[in-house]
């Protein structure tokens, strides 16, 4: 009867259809909590800016590179990691992962300058780096077939959900306590997730060779173009010169790529449509709403005085919308066009945001939390059908590559939208925060232009 079992669990290319429960529901709950631990600490830390600047005596210029080391760490080492991952191991590169995202969330609360908490930023951005790598991999083989599309859901509502439900609980913290307490909240969420890691499915690795010239290449790449963009106002010429060196570097790595059977940049994967389509929008979106998430917390307190309890409420209203919507707009993924849904969803992002820094300074409260529910209910019908779409458009061989890419766009789009708030805030220190929120608004409408073009193009979604 065991043999039986297995030879239904194991399709004709030798690869289990998902976990058996109850393993299948531990393994689900370790990715919840790494995805958790993930996405939380790095909304989290946008809405301590304010208080970080104020306790270590920086502009808030230099204390936005707080976010973006971290996130420039994240970025320039996930796909390099994704590789290596499918190398040494899923369960040993989440168990490094994890490790040093613990250590390096202590070191940063016990930082007592600018320099060693971002030191102590990029450690965690590494770790964090190790366990983004594994999401899209680990759901693929986590998940049998026929209940693919409900993990996918799961974890894009909770990636979705906890980048806006971040600031809130960060907002809270530090109504309560001090920011260090922002960092400290990890450590026993980390120890949690320890016990979940040995239900973990066991993937089988590539045995191909690591290409190393490509990994240094990626570096470039990703990091070059977010210095660049942040430089454009205080050193045009440092701007130019990143810039120009970051393209050079991918027109080669691209060529480098091209040939290789599964390259550290998957360009195979954005061959395929409905990836390519989703890669743009999902970098967009998630630039307008990283964007709005550092701009916003400078705006409500400095612009409208606003307490952080208050701040914790209007972005809660934010998340409440991403809850509501993202299960929803995953069960709709099914039925109807993924573009349709996902340019409604980016559309209800500008405008919620558009509603918000139209408003007077003396408006009732309520229309501030209107337009902030109406943002968080298109950002979470906007995730869940494009990362259905991004993930469930590639081979099942190419999985771990696949959730690569998506935590990288992810990461880069976030990375891209604090660079922006970083280039507002040089423009003018007065109306900085301003300035944040309407590139958000316009990352928005760029994210609603894709879906446009990709619902006029059918095959999109025939593609899936």
């Amino acid at each position: 009867m065991a043999e039986n079992r297995a030879s239904k669990a194991t399709p004709p290319g030798g690869f289990p259809d998902g976990l058996e429960t109850p393993r299948r529901h531990w393994a689900a709950l370790a990715l919840v909590l790494a995805i958790t631990i993930t996405v939380l600490d790095a909304s989290m830390a946008n809405v301590a800016l304010p208080a970080i600047a104020t306790q270590l005596s920086i502009d808030p210029a230099a204390v936005v590179w707080v976010v973006i080391a971290y996130n420039l760490t994240v970025v320039v080492s996930l796909l390099p990691l994704s590789a290596a991952a499918e190398r040494i191991g899923f369960s040993r590169m989440f168990t490094i992962g994890l490790t040093l995202f613990m250590v390096a969330s202590l070191a940063s609360a016990m930082s007592n300058s600018v320099m060693t908490l971002t030191l102590s930023r990029m450690a965690q951005g590494l770790g964090s780096s190790m366990l983004m790598c594994l999401f899209g991999g680990l759901v693929r083989n986590t998940y049998p077939l026929n209940k693919l599309g409900m993990g996918i859901s799961v974890n894009a509502m909770m990636v979705g959900l906890m980048a806006v439900l971040g600031p809130t609980i960060g907002a809270f913290i530090l109504e309560l306590a001090s920011w260090q307490w922002i960092f400290l909240v990890n450590i026993p969420i980390c120890l949690g997730t320890y016990f979940c890691i040995r239900f973990l499915p066991d993937v089988p690795r590539y045995r191909g060779r690591f290409d190393w010239i490509a990994c240094l290449l990626s570096v470039p790449v990703f990091g070059l173009s977010i210095i660049g963009l942040d430089a454009i106002v205080k050193d045009p010429t440092r701007a130019a010169l990143c810039l120009m060196l970051a393209v050079l570097a991918g027109w080669v790595l691209v060529r480098r790529s091209r040939g290789q059977v599964a390259p550290i940049v998957p360009i195979d994967l954005l061959r395929i449509t409905p990836i390519a389509f989703a890669v743009g929008a999902s970098a967009f979106s998630f630039a307008a709403q990283m964007a709005a998430f550092v701009a916003l917390p400078f705006y409500f307190k400095q612009v409208l005085h606003f307490s952080y309890a208050d701040v914790g409420i209007l972005l809660g209203a934010w998340s409440i919308g991403v809850a509501v919507m993202a299960p929803v707009a995953g069960y709709l993924s099914d039925r109807f066009s993924i573009a349709l849904l996902c340019g409604l969803g980016a559309g209800c992002i500008a405008l919620g945001l558009f509603w918000v820094i139209m408003l007077p300074g003396d408006t009732i409260f309520v229309w501030l939390i209107a337009g902030m529910l109406l943002g968080g209910v298109g950002f979470g019908f906007f995730q869940t059908p494009n990362n259905k779409a991004l993930l469930a458009g590639a081979p099942r061989h190419r999985s771990g590559a696949a959730g690569g890419m998506q935590a990288t766009t992810r990461v880069f789009g976030q990375s891209f939208g604090t660079a922006l708030v970083a280039v507002a805030f040089n423009i003018s220190a007065a109306n900085g925060a301003v300035f944040g929120v309407w590139a958000a608004i316009v990352c928005a409408l760029v994210a609603v232009t894709i879906n446009v073009v990709r619902y006029l193009n059918p095959a999109v979604d025939l593609e899936l």
